[in-house]
């Protein structure tokens, strides 16, 4: 696990930006795997200015979302393929035919529909590269405190503090879900490199769970500890309950 303290959110979302591009380049047909939450709408932003001045093309790549809320229309303001398109598809030269989420709809089968997701990726050989983001209670992708550290793809119900945590997204009389689809934690683990982007202070004792506390399904984030090319950016506010801080500058 590599740590990279920065300055500040802007600086994160920057060299976030620095390694998605130099993937591109070395591998024009790579295969990402992204994240939604308002920490990566700024690596988004980047991107985007990136493609416009020429420095990337998304023509070839192949994307991975982790999650996407249960029973929900891709046309709804609320669901992460609006979000992803809003942010990032809508604004590049990717494919939207090669943009791929963990969709599941009332009537189909769960386990189902996350075999086929896992599937596809083993289809495309693998993500190179998994944005991710951090919860205030240590979860990656939809994985919460508790969830199997082996799991993969399936449908989970989201804990309170992560309803709480979202709620600011959704309007006084709009309906929340509160099931979800979500990458495993397992396959999480099988990209090639990870990237985790933590911002804020509200993050900052998860960020030193997930870094100096022990291997614990309790902050699924610490599993990557085991990860051979995880990388964690991270702002000073949210590295502000790391103790040494000077060893990881």
């Amino acid at each position: 696990m590599q740590i990279i303290i920065l300055e500040n959110a802007a600086q994160v979302a920057e060299c976030a930006a620095d390694w998605v591009q130099a993937l591109i380049e070395k591998k024009p047909n790579a295969v990402l795997g992204l994240a939604t939450g308002s920490t990566p709408i700024s690596l988004y932003h980047k991107l985007v200015s990136r493609y416009q001045d020429g420095l990337i093309s998304f023509a070839n790549v192949n994307t991975f979302n982790l999650d996407e809320y249960y029973d929900i229309e891709e046309s709804n303001p609320q669901s992460y393929r609006y979000f992803m398109r809003k942010y990032l598809f809508d604004h590049v030269n990717i494919k939207l035919k090669n943009t791929f989420l963990p969709t599941c709809k009332s009537g189909q089968n769960p386990r189902v529909q996350g075999v086929m997701f896992e599937d596809k990726i083993k289809q495309l050989n693998g993500i190179d590269l998994q944005i991710l983001g951090i919860g205030a209670n240590g979860h990656i992708g939809f994985n919460e405190p508790t969830s199997s550290l082996a799991s993969r793809t399936r449908i989970k119900t989201l804990t309170k503090q992560t309803l709480t945590d979202n709620s600011r997204l959704f309007n006084q009389n709009e309906r929340q879900p509160n099931m979800a689809m979500t990458m495993g934690i397992g396959t999480i683990m099988d990209a090639r490199y990870v990237l985790l982007m933590a911002t804020g202070k509200n993050k900052a004792e998860a960020v030193n769970q997930m870094i100096t506390g022990p291997l614990s399904a309790n902050c699924p984030a610490s599993v990557l500890q085991q990860h051979e090319n995880a990388v964690i950016l991270l702002d000073r506010e949210a590295a502000n309950a790391l103790e040494d801080k000077g060893y990881f500058l």
